[in-house]
């Protein structure tokens, strides 16, 4: 006799169910293999790197690895020829139990760039398990009176293999008394049973050997066989009856143990000790029903006494025996199918399967970051998981296959304000109440160089002093970069350019690391007063960036420069001045006037005269102008005075230590009739040349005046365009109106002066422009007079509100009061012309005055001439003062009278010298002619002062 499992509608089901397996996998996997269980190592499963569309020689580079989660090593690819390959056994009863889907589910990784695929390859059945029985032999007790038809059940065996393979065909060894049948057509029953077909009689036989074979439906088949012992009893005549035959109950999982699942009841109809049952598991039931469930043996109350798993097991088969407690007892048997319910109680997983950290600041948007996998074991709403990541972050997760995630840039980045973030994802599943987990991974930024070195201000302003010795540190530089690591490593040099001559290398040097700025040498204010350039800082980085600083460097002046006498017009063979004096001359007149200039500024270049006591304690009769330098005598002579005089005139500076200079003055003091001899001599000769210096001063005026008025239209247009350009510079506007004096003929005029300062990007303060209107009346006493003034450098008196002037561009501040009453007296019987003067006084009142303006600098060009009441001028009437020294400056001021018959117009004009040593070098390598002339020319003006 033969019973077929799985025959008809269940057919059916297994086949539709392998059709929508096969879908779903087609719509789900990337690549899909099989390969049946079993195989040996090497077996051929794919070519999975052909099949990818990746390249065999980019498999190595690119990092191709394949993983598999719980599966350990059973396939391999081959990276030589891109072959995925068996690795291990495969035993698919060990992978998925009695699943009728098993397969390998592989995650192909490569990066550079990162892709992920996703490959299931399909574990075949093969029937490698032959049916099995729980046990070898089974034992029945029948009593001979039980009626035919009687149903005895069996466990059936069991096959790990699945489909086809697992279909089992029954066979009953041939007898006489039993069949063998399917009791029931629920598919969930696997059980068999044993139909009584004739009646049993024990005296006839008491017992009977049975074989029980089951065959599967593989090739080739399997089978397996089982004994059965019936021993025929004389027993009761009813046996126990259950309520139902079946009992189906839902069972939660995670139960408490003690919980009730159902209470089963049978009934005899026998009375006493045969009518009492007793109810108890099949002697057939598994181990695992038995470890999780108990039944009460007098109530038939089934509890739970075990941990109840959905993930673990979905449904129970519990057989259920009644035995009444006859002496021979009878038996009824049942069926209860406890089906499990899921409830929400597995957390999800999350786990991080690659990583591409630290990413770059500049990594555009889209970069992929990581890679993230979730799952969670529970089923329906409650396996379903959604993912969230925290908020602020530049990140997005965005969903890829099945439950994986990317995280991926969703907005740039900058590693100055964060160098790192934290993001926290969250898995929350469907249930209710919702389960959920997180994850974090630390995201580091790295750094690219982006940002260049700045400095704290765009210009510093450095004061040294000039003599500084060299290699010393006068200023640091520092420069910060907010970038990381060799992108914040500055270093410091300079920019080069020509310092007039030389490179700007020569003066200055700055430390690569430190940024320490150096002057390689002693710098000389009397040459350079603002060193201006620039320091250049650059990181490290690829492409390296850079920012500029402007230093202004102001040198600031030390008495280093001695007072130097200027030439006289005459001059002994000692290198003494030598002056006639008449015996008959008067008090206060002028003898001689010693010049002398200093080539330093400020204090250090005012200079005073003082003149040296002689020997024996004589009382002199000469005195010297305090710091106009004039010689004077201050009283009569008589016969009783030396007819030879030497004066020792010590010219000293007011710099702290202060240098001093001696000029020797021999004075003849002759009688009155031989002085006149000796000035017509001077006169002829100075009337010879005076003829000569005219023709050559128009043309030098003629010459002067159109050079300087191509550099004025040239300074002009230059400022106007950089003041236009920029606006905003304080140091571009006009400065204050002064009052400059001009000459006239035989008379003094004021006109109206404004100082331009002239901008530049870079190098030195440019000098003073000064624009001069000359008012020539149209007619005065004596004729034209022309006027020179020779300006190098003029220093400026130290009164209270003495300080810098604004060209040293000291940051010092000065004042001005200008006294409206000022006079400037030209001589007896001349006219008095009102003249702003500079508010100062003089120690000796009867000695004339020179005031430099309050707050001049060194290109400061206007000054106050002013003589005392007691000593008026030796001069014709009509006439001024022929030529004026300024004390500790170069400048001279020089009046030479022309005769009314000269008509030649020349208004007045001034040069600017220079204190440099090349300059006068170039003046004394002139030819002698023009130097004789000069000289010639300035003899006959220095006479007319006496």
């Amino acid at each position: 006799m033969e019973v077929s499992w799985g025959s008809g509608q269940e057919s059916r089901r297994l086949l539709l169910s392998f059709l929508l397996l096969a879908a779903w996998e087609a719509g789900n996997s990337q690549l899909h293999y099989s390969v049946p269980e079993e195989a040996k190592h090497g077996t051929f499963v794919g070519r999975i790197a052909q099949d990818l569309g990746l390249e065999l020689a980019e498999l190595v580079p690119r990092l191709f690895r394949v993983a598999s989660k719980d599966r350990g090593d059973l396939l391999e690819v081959n990276l030589q020829n891109g072959i995925l390959f068996v690795n291990s056994r495969i035993d698919r009863e060990a992978l998925c139990g009695r699943s009728v889907e098993c397969s390998i589910h592989l995650e192909v990784i490569v990066d550079r760039p990162l892709q992920v695929f996703h490959v299931e390859v399909e574990v075949r059945d093969i029937n490698d398990h032959p049916p099995m029985f729980s046990a070898t032999q089974k034992n029945l007790f029948i009593a001979e009176s039980r009626a035919l038809g009687t149903q005895f059940p069996l466990e059936g065996a069991s096959d790990a293999d699945i489909g086809i393979n697992a279909m089992l065909t029954y066979r009953l060894s041939p007898n006489d008394y039993f069949s063998l049948e399917k009791p029931s057509d629920d598919e969930r029953i696997k059980g068999l049973g044993l139909v009584l077909r004739k009646s049993l009689d024990r005296e006839e036989t008491p017992e009977i050997f049975l074989v029980l074979t089951a065959t599967d439906g593989g090739k080739p088949e399997l089978t397996g066989t089982v004994q059965i012992h019936i021993t025929v009893l004389d027993a009761n005549d009813n046996s126990p009856v259950f309520d139902k035959p079946l009992y189906a109950v839902k069972l939660p999982e995670n139960v408490p143990d003690g919980t009730v699942v159902i209470k089963v009841n049978a009934s005899d109809l026998d009375e006493g000790l045969n009518g009492d049952v007793m109810y108890s598991f099949s002697t057939d039931i598994s181990p695992d029903v038995k470890r999780k469930f108990h039944i009460d043996p007098v109530t038939g109350q089934i509890t739970v006494k075990g941990y109840i798993d959905f993930e673990e097991c979905k449904s129970y088969e519990i057989l259920i025996e009644g035995i009444d407690k006859g002496q021979l007892p009878l038996s009824g048997h049942c069926r209860v199918i406890v089906e499990i319910e899921d409830i929400n109680d597995n957390v999800p997983a999350l786990e991080f399967k690659s990583l591409s950290l630290p990413i770059l600041e500049n990594a555009p948007v889209g970069t992929v970051i990581a890679l993230i996998s979730v799952s969670d074991r529970d089923m329906g709403v409650n396996g379903q998981v959604t993912c969230s990541l925290s908020p602020h972050v530049p990140f997005k997760l965005v969903p890829n296959f099945k439950n994986y995630y990317s995280l991926v840039l969703d907005s740039a980045l900058d590693r100055e304000t964060t160098a790192d973030y934290k993001a926290v994802v969250t898995a929350r599943d469907g249930g209710s109440p919702s389960l959920w987990a997180t994850a974090s991974v630390s995201v580091e930024v790295a750094d690219v160089n982006d940002n260049a070195p700045a400095f704290p201000q765009p210009e510093y302003t450095v004061f040294v002093k000039e003599n500084n010795p060299p290699g010393a540190h006068i200023f640091t530089v520092s420069a910060m970069d907010a970038d990381a690591q060799e992108n914040a490593l500055v270093s410091y040099s300079l920019v080069e350019r020509r310092v007039g001559e030389r490179l700007l290398s020569s003066f200055v040097s700055v430390h690569a690391e430190s940024g320490k700025v150096f002057a390689l040498q002693p710098l000389d204010h009397e040459e350079l007063e603002l060193l201006q350039f620039q320091v250049s800082a650059r990181d490290a980085g690829v492409p390296a960036l850079g920012s500029n600083v402007t230093l202004q460097v102001f040198v600031l002046d030390e008495n280093d420069n001695a007072p130097v006498l200027l030439p006289y017009r005459a001059v002994g063979a000692s290198g003494a001045m030598s002056e006639l004096v008449p015996r008959s001359v008067g008090s206060g007149h002028i003898v001689a006037k010693v010049r002398a200039v200093d080539a330093d500024s400020g204090y250090n270049a005012w200079l005073s005269y003082e003149l040296q006591s002689g020997a024996g304690g004589v009382r002199s009769p000469f005195r010297v102008g305090l710091y106009t330098g004039e010689i004077s005598i201050t009283r009569a002579l008589d016969e009783g005075d030396a007819p030879r005089q030497r004066l020792l005139v010590l010219v000293k500076d007011h710099g702290e230590p202060a240098l001093t200079a001696t000029a020797t003055v021999l004075v003849s003091l002759v009688e009155s009739n031989q002085a006149p001899k000796a000035s017509s001599r001077v006169l002829a000769g100075t009337a010879a040349s005076e003829a000569s210096v005219v023709d050559v001063n128009v043309y030098l005026i003629i010459a002067i005046c159109a050079v300087s008025s191509l550099l004025v239209l040239t300074l002009v247009l230059y400022t106007a365009l950089r003041c236009s350009a920029l606006p905003t510079e304080d140091t571009c506007g006009p400065g204050k109106p002064m009052l400059v004096c001009s000459s006239a003929v035989g008379s003094w005029s004021c006109s109206q002066q404004r100082r331009q300062r002239v901008c530049s990007g870079e190098g030195l303060p440019k000098t003073d422009l000064m624009a001069f209107s000359p008012s020539v009346p149209p007619a005065l006493g004596s004729g034209d007079s022309g006027v020179q003034q020779e300006i190098f450098e003029n220093p400026r008196q130290p009164n209270p509100d003495w300080r810098y002037s604004a060209s040293l561009r000291a940051g010092m501040h000065s004042s001005v009061h200008l006294e409206e009453a000022g006079i400037l007296r030209a001589g007896p019987g001349g006219p008095d012309q009102q003249w702003p003067t500079v508010s100062s006084a003089t120690p000796e009142p009867e000695a004339g005055e020179v005031s430099p303006p309050v707050g001049a600098g060194v290109n400061s060009n206007s000054w106050t001439f002013k003589y005392g009441p007691g000593n008026p001028k030796q001069s014709g009437p009509g006439e001024l003062p022929d030529k004026f020294i300024i004390p500790g400056s170069p400048a001279i001021i020089s009046i030479r009278q022309e005769p009314a018959s000269n008509q030649i117009d020349k208004s007045d004009f001034i040069t600017f010298g220079k204190k440099e040593e090349t300059k006068k070098k170039k003046k004394k390598k002139k030819g002698n002619k023009t130097q004789e002339k000069k000289e010639k020319g300035n003899s006959t003006t220095d006479n007319s002062d006496q």
